[in-house]
């Protein structure tokens, strides 16, 4: 082809007799390769994530959480690859009351841990619409300082309805940011609600933010919530909302005593704080590794996280099943005839559910 002919094809006006330069250079195109959909390379990027690149656990967190079915099997090798190089974290769960300020809390307290040398990676769960699907994943532009942070990794996770506002592969994603290298993992969740328990299977610490001057401290909070935190915090206990701050601390207090004691012998705590002034962050530093000391030292560390594992045996037995109920060829065929018919009142879902288990069963 001539100079004349390729110079149609470019963007580039290169004078005639000079030869055509690639449109791309070269040594991008190489490393761009990599992450072509469908040519990912299972080993380079357990290697990218293992070494502490965040490109790579970035990547690797979006396999997991891909529901196409070409992307599960790398998704199987990522996770096996990096399991040996997990598990060294402290995972603390961070939930509570819609603008209790979650956000800035894990900000400021992302950056306290990090100026203690820590590597800190913040896996904040947004809800998603039930209507559109969507989501806004706006986390990152919400902790502005702590995202630019060389120790930190923040990764905005659609809830894609998952029950309880825990998506469904933050365990995953905890294992990859574990093999990256961070030794703090916070899994920020979506809000209270009764299936809120979820968090709580997940990590090590559970941390409950409140607010004060709500009226009923007591009224907006389920109690189950309150049972299983193991510290609570009232957040913005600043300016004049100091002592009504202190008003809820105590009233917080009042009702904890009348729960049954933890079988980890631990006290759940109450504390103040503004995270806006980075105000009692380090007294709340101070209260988990008190919490760590006293559950190591009595075996209930160790023992909830074999509990964790044993959860994540029949988690995966369940997803196992669902992918191949809904993945057989018969079932598809027959799922949206009878999901008319359950709309026009001819069949129940009842009887519906037992025919099409049938078929999967083979009965």
């Amino acid at each position: 082809m001539s100079s004349k002919d390729k110079n149609k094809k470019s963007a580039l006006n290169v004078q005639p007799g000079i030869e055509q330069p690639s449109s791309v250079n070269p040594i991008l195109a190489k490393g761009m390769s990599k992450f072509k959909k469908g040519k990912m390379d299972a080993d380079l990027l357990i290697e990218g994530i293992i070494n502490g690149d965040r490109t790579f656990l970035s990547q690797g967190i979006t396999l997991i959480e891909s529901s196409l079915a070409g992307d599960k099997d790398i998704a199987k090798k990522i996770i096996q690859g990096c399991l040996p190089h997990s598990g060294n974290s402290l995972r603390i769960g961070i939930t509570g009351v819609p603008g209790v300020g979650k956000s800035t809390f894990i900000e400021s307290f992302g950056n306290y841990l990090i100026d203690k040398g820590k590597k800190v990676a913040v896996l904040a769960i947004d809800p998603s619409s039930k209507r559109s699907k969507g989501s806004i994943l706006g986390d990152k532009t919400r902790m502005e300082s702590l995202s630019i942070k060389k120790n930190a990794f923040i990764r905005p996770s659609a809830s894609a309805g998952t029950l309880g506002g825990v998506a469904r592969k933050t365990r995953e994603a905890i294992i990859l940011c574990e093999a990256a290298g961070f030794d703090i993992v916070l899994v920020e969740t979506v809000g209270v609600g009764q299936s809120e328990t979820a968090v709580a299977q997940i990590v090590d610490f559970f941390l409950l933010l409140m607010l004060a001057g709500g009226g009923d401290e007591l009224q907006g909070i389920k109690r189950g919530i309150m049972e299983m935190a193991d510290l609570i915090i009232i957040n913005k206990a600043d300016g004049d909302n100091i002592r009504k701050a202190e008003l809820a601390k105590r009233e917080y207090e009042n009702a904890l005593h009348l729960f049954p004691a933890l079988e980890n012998d631990w006290v759940p705590k109450v504390q103040t704080a503004s995270s806006l002034n980075s105000q009692g962050i380090d007294d709340i530093w101070h209260t988990i590794n008190s919490y760590l000391s006293l559950t190591k030292e009595n075996g209930f560390f160790t023992d909830k996280r074999s509990e964790q594992s044993g959860e994540i045996l029949m988690e995966s037995i369940e997803s196992k099943l669902l992918d191949s109920f809904f993945g057989r060829e018969e079932i598809k065929n027959q799922l949206e005839k009878v999901k008319n018919e359950i709309k026009s009142g001819s069949l129940n879902p009842y009887d519906a559910a037992e025919d099409l288990l049938s078929v999967y069963f083979g009965k």
